[in-house]
């Protein structure tokens, strides 16, 4: 292969790869075509995309982004894309337990790692990674928990002393006007 095209070859990675942190690596093992298309038509509908990368480039345009990629070997399948790495992590991990239910195709995508942010993290758990909104859902909770909780001590009393009075005035009979 030329140098004019495998530099055509690495800007196309950098072009598809610029601004993305969140990855899913796979090993496809002897994948045949009709394998291949329903996993990518099955993430096509998750916003995910893949491709087929040669190492050498992948493991030279992650160095030039800042993504610490593992030692790849054989060819190597990458998967981007989605709202966030729970999303991603989780339609590659569909499809590619889909493609195992096909008698004719088990175990033929095998999955080495996910990275989320630039850093590689396992899979399973890149599917527990919370979205940004449950992220900020959970922030929202732990800072307005304690407040609420202050609250509900501070108004508790007065309402339960306001029940108890309630609860006497009805028991206790009206003292009839002196005619």
């Amino acid at each position: 292969m030329s140098k004019a095209i495998k530099q055509l070859e690495l800007d196309d990675l950098r072009k598809q790869f610029n601004g993305v942190k969140d990855y899913v690596l796979l090993e496809p093992i002897k994948l045949d075509s009709a394998t291949e298309y329903n996993f990518r038509k099955a993430l096509r509908g998750h916003k995910v995309r893949v491709k087929l990368v040669k190492n050498s480039y992948a493991k030279k345009v992650f160095a030039e982004m800042g993504v610490s990629a593992p030692a790849l070997s054989g060819p190597t399948l990458v998967c981007w894309g989605a709202e966030s790495p729970k999303g991603l992590g989780t339609a590659v991990d569909t499809a590619v337990r889909e493609s195992k239910k096909d008698p004719k195709a088990p175990d033929k995508l095998k999955v080495r790692t996910g990275i989320v942010e630039g850093a590689p993290m396992p899979l399973d758990a890149m599917k527990n990674v919370p979205t940004r909104l449950e992220a900020i859902g959970e922030i929202v909770a732990a800072v307005t928990g304690p407040g609420s909780a202050i609250a509900g001590a501070l108004t508790g009393p007065a309402s339960q002393l306001a029940s108890i009075l309630k609860a006497i005035e009805e028991k206790t009979p009206d003292a009839a006007p002196a005619a």
